[in-house]
């Protein structure tokens, strides 16, 4: 079980062979890498399941392997985008293995052993989070690294400072990890190191994030959305070739706009940092990297609060109307997205 979909696992993977297992997106939500919040949005996880499956399939169709097999129509037969008449929040998907870096405390601050990786290894999940980004607005985490120093000019290879809503000339590729208790961001270089890549694959890497980036852009654009920025997780099959796994082009894997405003989970995110418990996440998290703490968690003493009833109505209309304009496909009896970005200027956030 995660914080927003549970896999259920159908054949499990070998050393040598990919199982199977199916994805059952939940309405649950997750902000700040906190878990499952207080409330649930109605129709998210079928929204999320549709995107995810309609980016697959156009991803497939452009020569780009993925582990997606298909959708679990209400019989439960595996069927296509096309083929579905109603919504499912059901996907299913070939599975590797997922092997977990040793955490450990070194001179008092935690750290992890990633000597299970190399490139020898097969048909496993890579435990990086690899990230595109097309423009930086408001909330971008960019803004913030660059404040505190932890990334300059150079590394994002920008020849002056951003404004809040830029659009980038070329897309800026960053990396993070994935299987740590918090995720950090890593140069190129050290996600290298820790995943086992060889410098061919990590150019191979980079070439698929530029095509999955393309795609969501152009999917996005069908619904008048653009593709801010956005992450994709791979992993390496049995011969070791590349594939995209997990889910793309969803409102929580991107950060799209509407003219200038969010249609992601971006809006939660916005909702929350203002309250006392975002504070408390923000100031756990910090402490428990300068002490070497796993569970950051258990630092945090105030629960989230619920999120406001309209806020919540019009977040979840915004995750069906979006799968319905981007997949071209009305699965969703809700307002156009139009309609329900203008109901949210009326809301103050």
């Amino acid at each position: 079980m995660g914080s927003v979909k549970d896999l259920e696992i159908v054949k499990k993977p070998t050393k040598s062979h990919m199982g199977v297992g199916r994805f059952h997106f939940s309405d649950r939500y997750s902000v700040f890498d906190w878990g499952e919040m207080p409330d649930h949005i109605e129709g998210k996880g079928a929204a999320l399941c549709l995107m995810g499956a309609y980016c697959f399939e156009k991803l497939e169709e452009k020569g780009i392997k993925t582990h997606y097999r298909g959708l679990v129509e209400t019989h439960g037969k595996v069927v296509s985008f096309d083929e579905l008449t109603q919504p499912s929040n059901i996907m299913e998907i070939n599975l590797v293995n997922v092997y977990r870096p040793k955490a450990y405390v070194k001179d008092g601050k935690l750290a992890y052993d990633y000597s299970v990786y190399t490139p020898k290894l097969k048909n496993y999940l890579i435990p990086l989070e690899i990230i595109y980004r097309n423009g930086l607005p408001e909330g971008s985490s960019v803004f913030k690294r660059l404040e505190q120093g932890l990334i300059t000019l150079e590394d994002l290879g920008l020849d002056h400072y951003p404004k809040v809503g830029e659009k980038l000339a070329k897309p800026i590729f960053d990396v993070s990890t994935k299987l740590e208790e918090g995720d950090r961001y890593v140069s190129w270089k050290e996600a290298q190191r820790i995943a086992g890549l060889t410098d061919s694959e990590l150019e191979e890497v980079k070439k698929v994030l530029l095509k999955v980036d393309e795609t969501i852009t152009e999917i996005a654009s069908k619904a008048g959305l653009v593709n801010e920025d956005g992450k994709i997780e791979l992993a390496f099959d049995p011969q070791r070739k590349l594939m995209v796994v997990d889910v793309v082009g969803t409102l929580d894997e991107c950060r799209f706009t509407y003219q200038g405003l969010h249609v992601s989970k971006e809006i939660a995110r916005i909702y929350y940092r203002r309250t006392e418990w975002a504070r408390e996440v923000e100031e756990a998290k910090k402490k428990a990297k300068e002490h070497g703490i796993e569970n950051w968690k258990t630092l945090v003493k105030t629960t989230p609060p619920k999120l406001d009833g309209k806020l919540k109505t019009l977040i979840s209309q915004m995750y069906m109307a979006a799968a319905n304009e981007t997949t071209g496909k009305t699965l969703f009896d809700v307002p156009k997205l139009t309609e329900v970005m203008r109901n949210f200027q009326n809301i103050k956030l």
